[in-house]
């Protein structure tokens, strides 16, 4: 990327994905498609998208944390697992080539996008005491999985960890805080790997970031004011169309 004009389009990019974050997740699938419509090779964008997700849960972490709500031996049980799987997982996505890349992110694009409207019109499930969760090594291998496909892409890995707190019996609260602290750890240990491997661009990053921590702050006005069904309907449509243009790209 060479035209410093791209900045500000970077941070308004970032404001909207970090809205979406704050709102239900996915952000990555609007950012990772606009930094490879702007130049950057498709490895390089994903590596520097983790820039604006690591700075940005910083922030949530914090924020749930002053809050009293962020238990930190979820640590153990969720952002630990997740962290090792997110090894394998950086390292499958180092060793395939940019084509390949884009075409795997443009279909899983199609398939988590669909997938969470799906949800959206299932009917909740009363939420599981702790006591009856299923056991602490299956609920670690749901995290482990969940940080390898973070690892590898990001994109949509917020809708992973949700799944899996939700079968460890936390209610959206709870689980939205275990969800900041696992992301923020996976994607720590994924970037670390990344920027040794000289694959980030750290001012489109940074850039990035700036909007990601200001969209974080007005997510939730925006919510109340236009409505989640408004806001769902817009990101579909834009996350379909880019999909669409990255499997056709050459």
């Amino acid at each position: 990327m060479e035209s410093w004009l791209q900045i500000p389009l970077l941070f308004v990019v970032g404001a909207v994905a970090g809205t979406l974050n704050v709102i239900a997740g996915g952000g990555s699938f609007l950012t990772l498609p606009v930094l490879i419509f702007l130049g950057l090779p498709p490895g390089i964008a994903n590596a520097t998208n983790r820039v604006a997700i690591f700075l940005q849960n910083v922030g949530a972490v914090w924020s749930f944390k002053r809050f009293g709500v962020l238990d930190t031996r979820s640590l153990l049980w969720a952002a630990i697992p997740a962290t090792l799987g997110a090894i394998p997982g950086t390292w499958l996505a180092l060793s395939i080539s940019d084509r390949a890349f884009q075409r795997i992110l443009a279909l899983l694009m199609v398939v988590v996008t669909l997938w969470t409207l799906w949800s959206g019109r299932s009917k909740p499930t009363e939420a599981v005491e702790p006591e009856t969760t299923p056991h602490l090594l299956a609920l670690g291998g749901g995290f482990f999985v969940a940080g390898a496909y973070g690892g590898f892409v990001q994109a949509g890995v917020g809708f992973l960890v949700l799944a899996v707190t939700t079968a460890a019996g936390l209610d959206l609260v709870r689980g939205n805080a275990v969800k900041v602290l696992t992301i923020l750890c996976l994607t720590g240990i994924s970037l670390a790997i990344f920027a040794w491997q000289g694959r980030v661009d750290w001012m489109v990053g940074f850039s990035l970031a700036s909007g990601t921590i200001v969209g974080g702050l007005v997510g939730a006005r925006l919510t109340v004011r236009r409505g989640h069904q408004w806001l769902q309907r817009v990101v579909t449509a834009t996350i379909l169309i880019f999909a669409a243009k990255l499997w056709l790209a050459p």
